[in-house]
């Protein structure tokens, strides 16, 4: 077994990293706005301006219908690679700690984690923790792959390294980012080799 990356722990996103957030957001926007889905753009910005959302409140009674109604969490596509290159990077001896940060609207966190563990046992995903987090960097990663913006730039500008899984929201982040999880787990294994890293001292990964 490759245990190069035995004591580093992996920081993922879910939403637009391993779950197709956008695409299944577009289909239930279709629904909310009753347009048809071709009316709205997949080349979206963050917070989907495009579709006509001006405002937190118009966000938010979107985002509070879809997980409520259409259990967004649970019923997102899986992106594909993530589960095949998490398990590789699981074998491989990093520790996946999810981090995301979808407990943001008051009065149904109950729901918003229980869709958000049967999307991961559902779609076989390995981890080793599941934080609901806003503030990432005070989890405690070494390697963080993130979509969101304000999320990268914070993270780098706290010189956690961060890895940018690129799409539309994301257009000008600078490197490093991948276009796809091939990508990302290449990157993940270059910096393991080029870098000893920053390590969580005492931390030993046991596989089961």
């Amino acid at each position: 077994m490759d245990s190069e990356g035995s004591k580093m722990v992996l920081g993922v996103d879910l939403d637009g990293v391993c779950a197709d957030f956008y695409g299944k957001m577009r289909e239930i926007a279709s629904e909310w706005f009753e347009c048809s889905l071709e009316d709205l753009t997949t080349d979206v910005s963050y917070g989907f301006k495009e579709w006509g959302i001006e405002t937190q409140e118009q966000y938010n009674s979107l985002h509070r219908f879809a997980v409520t109604q259409r259990d967004l969490f649970k019923r997102m596509d899986i992106i594909p690679g993530a589960r095949k290159y998490l398990r590789k990077l699981s074998d491989d001896g990093y520790r996946i700690r999810i981090i995301t940060h979808r407990l943001f609207i008051h009065y149904f966190h109950a729901a918003a984690v229980k869709q958000t563990i049967e999307w991961l046992d559902t779609h076989a995903i390995p981890y080793w923790d599941l934080c609901f987090m806003r503030a990432k960097d005070q989890v405690g990663a070494d390697i963080y792959i993130e979509d969101a913006p304000h999320n990268i730039m914070r993270l780098r500008s706290k010189g956690f390294h961060t890895i940018c899984f690129a799409n539309s929201t994301n257009v000008d982040v600078e490197a490093p980012r991948g276009k796809n999880w091939k990508e990302v787990y290449e990157m993940v294994k270059s910096y393991t080799r080029e870098s000893s890293g920053p390590s969580l001292p005492g931390l030993e990964i046991k596989h089961e």
